[in-house]
Formats: C-alpha cells, sequence, structure tokens
C-alpha cells in the first residue's frame, strides 16, 4: 500500500474513531433524560406515603414495639421502611438502609425504650437516628409521622 492512502485509511479510521466515542459520550443513560434523585442511605429524598393502619398487613403495629416494613416507590427508586410502634405507643418511622454500609437490614429491639439495630455489623441508633456506638458516625435516616383522619399514617420529609 502506498504511503499516501495508507494516511487515508488511517484518517477515516481515526475520524470515525473520535466521532463515535464523541457521540456515545454525550448519550443520556436515561431514554427521558432525566436524573435520578440524590439519594442518603438508599433512600430517595422527597418521601411522602400512607399506610392504612387498619389493614391486616400493619397489624403488628397494634402493640408495642411491634414493627412492619413497607415500600416508599418514586418514579426512580423503590426502598424499604420500617414502622414502629414504639414502647411508649408512639408511630415513628426510619429508613431500613443502614448508614454505616448500606445494608438494608435495620430492625428494632426492645432495649433501652426501644432502639434501632443494624443485624450486619451490630450498628446501633436512638428513635431519632443519632448513631449509639462507634461503629458509624452517620445517623439513620428518619422520617416524620402522623396519623390522618381514618387512621391513615403518613410518613414523610419535611
Amino acid at each position: 500500500m502506498e504511503r499516501k492512502a495508507f494516511l487515508k485509511t488511517l484518517g477515516a479510521g481515526a475520524a470515525f474513531a473520535l466521532t463515535f466515542s464523541c457521540l456515545h459520550g454525550c448519550s443520556s443513560d436515561s431514554e427521558s433524560g432525566e436524573t435520578a434523585p440524590e439519594e442518603e442511605g438508599g433512600v430517595p429524598t422527597g418521601v411522602d406515603i400512607t399506610v392504612d393502619l387498619n389493614a391486616s398487613t400493619s397489624s403488628n403495629l397494634q402493640n408495642n414495639g411491634g414493627f412492619i416494613f413497607v415500600k416508599s416507590k418514586d418514579k426512580f427508586t423503590e426502598t424499604d421502611i420500617i414502622i414502629v410502634r414504639n414502647l411508649q405507643g408512639e408511630l415513628v418511622a426510619a429508613s431500613k438502609y443502614c448508614s454505616h454500609e448500606n445494608n438494608p437490614n435495620i430492625l428494632f429491639v426492645n432495649e433501652n425504650d426501644g432502639i434501632y439495630e443494624c443485624n450486619v455489623h451490630g450498628s446501633r441508633f436512638a428513635q431519632d437516628g443519632t448513631p449509639l456506638n462507634s461503629i458509624t458516625s452517620n445517623p439513620l435516616k428518619v422520617f416524620k409521622t402522623e396519623v390522618l383522619a381514618n387512621d391513615i399514617l403518613r410518613i414523610f420529609e419535611a
């Protein structure tokens, strides 16, 4: 092959490689062009869900110390939330995702007036999300709750 023909071939290949990588780099991972919201420990921001306290799936909340898990869905993610009737009879809710390593293994334990505990590495949290041991200094995500008419529990972020 002559040098001139070789350079023409190389030039076309290089142009193709540059154009292809540019087009690929400029594409969106989402068909709609939307991006997912920032997440904190596996929990999407903007949680605002309701739970019927009279439903059979909520029966564990009838007793102090009882808890259930519910799914919070938005258009990007689905995550688990733990709802607890604490030992004082109040309804509290937190992320099931531990702030230590994002494991979805938070449970409610009837110790020290009731605490959240991760059964993977032993992280422990007060009901307001404050870490209780040195495994993590990151708080557990806790949500606001209010009981609406007809025993509907609203779980939300301010």
